[in-house]
């Protein structure tokens, strides 16, 4: 992992709120920024594109895979939604003021220009750049860290991106399994990616971009290791934007945060031991060498004088075999459970 990003992830998993496509004015962003931080984000992302350097005027959006129904001019909605050079100023300057980590998705170089003049400390690349090998060399010159989505995508392909940025001398990358429908569904997760780029990645850190509905995939995601998460975000679903149906709304992201935290707790460290809370638990429930009748001092144990039963604190039912024969150094009762030094060494 790079130190960039073990320092901003740490041993938790860090949450991006993706508010991008859910505001075009200041006051919704800025807005959306501070329900976004209230919720428990770590940081948030907005887009960053122009509709000239986007999209063909001819380009449309099919509704294959889309919240929306019908054809739509991939151009005109671009154009709709893009967000002001002045806009995204305010909200970058906002957010420093706020010691909020906020970040764009560029499309284009000239986006990067831009956004360096906002001081932007990370550059999210969008999974529809996975190939875009010249883009993805300009960015990584930059010298930022990057975050990488990786939806539409084939191992190859993206062992390309990556190999793409760390050839332009820049290191600081992260990888997010991603598929990009909107929204994604059960069918199409293939969230057992994230265990193979794990491996062909390493130590890259690997993440989540989730585009469905829920917050399941999140959870799972996270179980496999995903130690990033980025989830679309909003205030009212049914509010005018292309993403705010796709988005989690303040209370939700907030759950999802708090379920995350609790299986960050649950899965440990991995070393297969009891729990301490189970020391009490294992002397009642476990089964030990329990005598099924009285015997004196000096007397042989015999194959019928014992039985396994509990509690669990006695000898281990594995030494019974090697019992038969041992002459007892004291008397014991029916039903006391037998302890090595009752026995004569």
């Amino acid at each position: 992992m790079s130190n960039y990003f073990e320092n901003l992830f740490g041993n938790r998993v860090f949450f991006i709120a993706e508010i991008g496509g859910n505001f075009s004015d200041y006051d919704t962003g800025a807005k959306l920024i501070d329900l976004a931080m209230q919720a428990g984000a770590d940081a948030v992302k907005i887009q960053t594109y122009k509709a000239s350097t986007l999209s063909s005027r001819k380009a449309m959006f099919s509704s294959d895979g889309m919240i929306f129904t019908g054809d739509v001019s991939q151009y005109e909605s671009f154009e709709k939604y893009q967000i002001d050079d002045d806009v995204q100023k305010k909200l970058f300057e906002y957010a420093q003021s706020n010691n909020v980590l906020m970040f764009s998705t560029p499309s284009h170089y000239s986006d990067c220009v831009v956004l360096e003049r906002l001081n932007c400390p990370i550059y999210k690349i969008g999974s529809d750049d996975v190939t875009n090998i010249p883009f993805l060399k300009e960015v990584a010159s930059i010298g930022k860290p990057m975050i990488l989505s990786t939806g539409m995508s084939t191992m190859e392909e993206v062992k390309e991106a990556v190999e793409a940025i760390l050839s332009a001398g820049n290191s600081d990358i992260c990888v997010l399994h991603c598929v990009t429908n909107y929204p994604a569904e059960y069918e199409s997760a293939n969230l057992l990616s994230i265990r193979s780029m794990i491996e062909v990645f390493k130590p890259i850190p690997i993440g989540f971009s989730d585009h469905s509905v829920h917050d399941e995939l999140v959870l799972a995601a996270v179980v496999l290791g995903a130690k990033v998460i980025e989830k679309h975000f909003t205030y009212d679903k049914n509010a005018d934007g292309p993403d705010h149906p796709i988005s989690l709304l303040p209370q939700e992201f907030k759950n999802m945060i708090g379920k995350v935290r609790n299986i960050e707790i649950a899965l440990g460290d991995g070393i297969k031991r009891p729990a301490k809370t189970e020391a009490t638990t294992k002397k009642n429930n476990r089964k030990s060498i329990v005598m099924t009748r009285s015997l004196k001092q000096g007397e042989p144990i015999t194959e019928g004088s014992f039985a396994v039963k509990r509690p669990g604190f006695g000898i281990e039912p594995k030494y019974a075999s090697s019992l038969v024969g041992r002459i007892l150094a004291r008397d014991i009762d029916e039903d006391d459970v037998l302890m090595w030094d009752h026995l004569k060494r």
